[in-house]
């Protein structure tokens, strides 16, 4: 379970992990696509889509470029990585006992010029 800080608007820095499966080990994901979903921890509409696979797909290292609205809105989200290893086949979520962290963190308004 990982946690990953932002201010309202940005969307630097990407966000990035590396999936582990229940003995705490990389999860390979050769041949696998992955989505990232995060949703407000108080409930409300969920965001995300397809993941990037970083590098060499034994070492599970995933990344979600975020895109305009994702991280608009202050608040706590519950996040997880989804990854469906060939056509057909069964989902598998990480963190499977719990979930990600992403809090994002409103921004101090710019003053006011005259």
């Amino acid at each position: 379970m990982s946690t990953f800080y932002m201010k309202a608007g940005d969307l630097l820095p990407l966000i990035q992990d590396t999936l582990r499966n229940a003995d705490g080990d990389a999860e390979p994901l050769t041949d696998a696509t992955v989505t990232f979903v995060m949703r407000p921890r108080a409930g409300g509409t969920s965001i995300g889509g397809s993941a990037t696979i970083v590098g060499d797909p034994v070492n599970g290292v995933v990344r979600y470029t975020w895109v305009d609205g994702d991280t608009d809105t202050p608040g706590t989200y519950d996040a997880e990585w989804t990854a469906v290893f060939a056509p057909g086949t069964k989902p598998l979520t990480f963190p499977n006992y719990s979930y990600d962290t992403v809090i994002i963190s409103a921004k101090i308004p710019a003053p006011e010029t005259p």
